[in-house]
C-alpha cells in the first residue's frame, strides 16, 4: 500500500464518497492523488484500508488521500469547497443534501456516466432521486439505510403471534393482540415524522410538491391525511409520548426494558438495545414495514449517502474511476456485508440475504423514497412543522386544520 494520509481515524456506521467525470487526461506517468472527503463513522478502518490497498495496487499511478469530516457544520464547509478552487476531488454527502449543493451550479453533471457506466437504471430510488436535480444526475448512490420493524420474539410467542404480518391491516390486528397484559404492542413516539412520511407516500400523498419550481406543502391532501390516520391508529396501540420524537427518550432504551413488542427503527438500534439489555440476544426479529398489499412493503424514507464531484475537482477522471469501483458490485457487496448497509442497486439485495436485519432493510429499500428535493428542505427540518402537526392530531385536534397550518409553514419555508 502506498503511503497516504488518513487525516482522521474512522469508526463504523454510515458512508463513503467519491465520483468523477472522465474528461481530463492523465498526468503522463506521474502519481495522481485523488483527494476524498468522507464523513465520520462512514466506514470502518478495515474496509477503507482494504479498499485503498486494493485500488492502489490495481492503479499504480494513483494514491487516495482521505480526509474525515464531521457532519456538524458540513453544509457550509462543502459549499465553500465547491465554490473555491483546488479540490477536493470527491465528496460524500447525505443523499438529501445533493439539491442544496447542486443549487450552487458548481457540481459536475454525471448523467452520462450514470447511464453509460454505472447502471443507474437499477439504483435504489431513495438514493437516485435526490441525486437528480433539474434532470441531471449530480449524486452517485453509494449506500442506503432505512427503518424496519424490530420485534421481541418472546412477546410475539406469548401473544400467540406466529410471525410477521404481511399487510398494514394485519399489522394493526397483530399489534392490538400484543398490546395487553402489561406489554406495549408497539412503542411509537408521536413525532416520528420519518415513519409518518412512509405512510403518507404509501397512500399516494406527498410532504410537498414542486410545480415549475414553486414548492407547496401538501400535508392537508386527502392522501396525506389518510397516512396520518393510520399513524394515529398504530400509535395508540402502545404508550409512546404524543409530544416527543423517537430520541426523547431513546426508543432503543425503552424497547430494551423487555415489555415493548415492536419499534420502528434502523437496524443500528440493535446494538443499543443489546447494550442496555444483553438478555435480549437471540430474541429479536425483523421485518419490513408492511404495506397495504401483501408482498409490497410500505414506502419508507431512505437515508444514506451519495457521492459528488465538484466542477473544480483537480482530477475528475481519476475520481470517476474510484467511483466506478466503489459503486460496482464487488465493493458494494463488501461494504454491505461489512457495515450492514443496503447496496445501491436493487439487484444486489441478495448479497445481504444471510443478515436478517439488513435483508429486511433491503426489502423495504426497494420501495424507498427521499424527502422533497428542494434546496430549502433542510430549513424545513430545522424548525420542523410536521412534528407539532402530528402532536396536535394525536391529542385530538382537528386533523385538516392542523395539516393546513403545517402545510402553509412548509410552503413559506421552501419559498425562502
Amino acid at each position: 500500500m502506498k503511503n497516504r494520509l488518513l487525516a482522521c481515524p474512522l469508526a463504523a456506521a454510515t458512508a463513503l464518497a467519491l465520483a468523477g467525470c472522465g474528461l481530463l487526461p492523465g498526468t503522463g506517468g506521474q502519481t495522481r492523488t485523488v483527494d476524498i472527503w468522507l464523513m465520520r463513522d462512514s466506514v470502518s478502518d478495515d474496509f477503507l484500508n482494504r479498499f485503498t490497498e486494493a485500488y492502489e495496487d490495481e492503479h499504480g499511478d494513483v494514491e487516495l488521500n482521505v480526509t474525515i469530516q464531521d457532519w456538524t457544520g458540513i453544509g457550509k464547509k462543502v459549499i465553500e469547497a465547491i465554490k473555491g478552487g483546488g479540490g477536493p476531488d470527491l465528496i460524500e454527502v447525505g443523499n438529501t443534501q445533493v439539491a442544496q449543493y447542486a443549487d450552487t451550479d458548481r457540481l459536475f453533471d454525471l448523467t452520462l456516466e450514470s447511464v453509460r457506466d454505472l447502471g443507474g437504471e437499477d439504483w435504489l430510488p431513495g438514493l437516485a432521486e435526490p441525486g437528480s436535480v433539474g434532470g441531471s444526475q449530480y449524486g452517485i448512490p453509494w449506500y442506503a439505510a432505512n427503518r424496519i420493524v424490530i420485534y421481541n420474539k418472546d412477546l410475539f410467542a406469548a401473544a400467540g403471534v406466529d410471525g410477521p404480518p404481511a399487510t398494514r391491516a394485519e399489522w394493526l390486528d397483530v399489534t392490538e393482540k400484543l398490546n395487553r397484559q402489561g406489554s406495549q404492542g408497539i412503542y411509537l413516539a408521536g413525532q416520528d415524522w420519518y415513519t409518518l412520511a412512509g405512510f403518507i407516500w404509501d397512500e399516494g400523498g406527498e410532504l410537498a410538491v414542486d410545480d415549475g419550481g414553486v414548492w407547496t406543502g401538501t400535508l392537508d391532501s386527502p392522501a396525506a391525511l389518510r397516512g396520518m390516520d393510520f399513524y394515529k391508529e398504530l400509535q395508540s396501540l402502545g404508550s409512546g409520548p404524543k409530544d416527543a420524537d423517537e430520541q426523547n427518550p431513546p426508543q432503543a432504551e425503552v424497547f430494551a426494558r423487555g415489555d415493548v413488542a415492536q419499534i420502528v427503527a434502523v437496524p443500528s438500534a440493535v446494538a443499543a438495545i443489546l447494550k442496555a439489555n444483553p438478555a435480549l440476544e437471540g430474541k429479536l426479529g425483523y421485518f419490513p414495514i408492511p404495506g397495504k398489499k401483501a408482498g409490497t412493503p410500505c414506502a419508507v424514507f431512505t437515508g444514506g449517502s451519495d457521492l459528488i464531484i465538484p466542477e473544480n475537482a483537480p482530477d475528475r477522471a481519476a475520481a470517476l474511476d474510484v467511483v466506478k469501483a466503489l459503486a460496482g458490485e464487488k465493493w458494494q457487496t463488501e461494504l454491505a456485508r461489512a457495515m450492514g448497509y443496503v447496496p445501491n442497486k436493487k439487484s444486489l439485495a441478495s448479497v445481504v440475504s444471510g443478515q436478517e436485519a439488513t435483508a429486511a432493510m433491503a426489502a423495504g429499500a426497494a420501495n424507498g423514497r427521499a424527502t422533497p428535493n428542494s434546496p430549502q428542505w433542510a430549513s424545513v427540518e430545522g424548525d420542523n412543522p410536521i412534528k407539532p402537526f402530528m402532536t396536535a392530531v394525536l391529542e385530538g385536534e382537528n386533523a385538516e386544520k392542523a395539516a393546513r397550518a403545517a402545510s402553509e409553514a412548509i410552503t413559506d419555508t421552501l419559498a425562502e
